[in-house]
């Protein structure tokens, strides 16, 4: 191998140059594409199985969206848990989760240092710290739902998928609130545009979060026809909802970009 001296121009080259918008879209498609594949994969050739539930209880056709036209529409949409628990689905989501939750560190340390720099008074900064860690569990809470399926460890997925339900919650208010706080003093119109999204996609994501809990609640108790349907149907809105507000990083940092580079000389250790 060819020995670079340290003040050579070919070693002080970026070596991994990416603008942030487009690594922004890279991590929510990572997740948005292998749900979409573990849900196809699982309607296609496990049907029986994603579409079972506890009391045994299936949903008939009348009970779907009326306006899917016959030839496209299976019977209902299944728990996304019952997507991804399946084989080979759960290797594909745990694939395209293991590659988005390291991008997903890093956008979190990035919002950190972006609220320092933005906000001034001890409170705002104590809760950009807890909306910093707030960030660590959600994405942890999903890394532990997303590799210890439900049929594995019952106990250890349903603490991991509180984890980043409770998390994400807690955070989408959080930013919302620090987001409240920049907005008063900045003229940006991406960054009011962003502020704006976040709140009315925290408040969808936390009225379908609740709804979700009620039919989940009155599937088990009563398992009525229609009901898990419905769940379901919630379950993947805040699954989407959370994408999106995610998402929303492809505004607040437009035009930053992420580089991995040697340290200038006199600065390394």
């Amino acid at each position: 191998m060819q020995q670079v001296p340290y003040g050579s121009v070919d070693r002080d080259k970026p070596l991994i140059r990416v603008s942030f918008t487009r690594l922004a879209v890279i991590t929510v498609c990572l997740p948005l594409l292998g749900l979409i594949a573990c849900v196809v994969l699982a309607m296609l050739y496990h049907y029986n199985d994603a579409t079972y539930t506890h009391c045994q209880v299936r949903e008939p056709d009348h009970h779907c969206w009326t306006h899917i036209p016959v030839s496209l529409r299976t019977t209902c949409p299944q728990s996304i848990n019952a997507a991804i628990s399946l084989t080979p689905e759960r290797y594909i989501w745990r694939f395209s989760i293991g590659l988005h939750s390291a991008p997903r560190f890093l956008v979190a340390a990035a919002y950190l240092s972006f609220y320092r720099g933005r906000v001034w008074r001890l409170k705002e900064q104590l809760l950009s710290g807890f909306t910093f860690l707030l960030a660590l569990c959600e994405n942890v809470g999903l890394l532990l739902l997303t590799y210890v399926s439900s049929t594995e460890t019952y106990s250890v997925h349903k603490s991991g998928f509180i984890l980043f339900i409770g998390s994400s919650l807690v955070h989408m208010m959080c930013t919302c609130k620090l987001w409240s706080t920049i907005s008063k003093y900045s003229p940006n119109a991406e960054e009011m545009k962003s502020y704006r999204l976040k709140s009315r996609l925290f408040l969808f994501n936390l009225f379908f979060c609740l709804l979700a809990a009620y039919f989940y609640r009155r599937h088990n108790t009563y398992c009525e026809t229609g009901i898990y349907t419905s769940f379901a149907l919630c379950e993947y809105l805040v699954v989407l909802s959370n994408m999106a507000f995610h998402m929303t990083a492809y505004w607040d940092f437009g035009g930053k970009e992420v580089m991995v580079a040697t340290p200038p000389e006199g600065k390394r250790y």
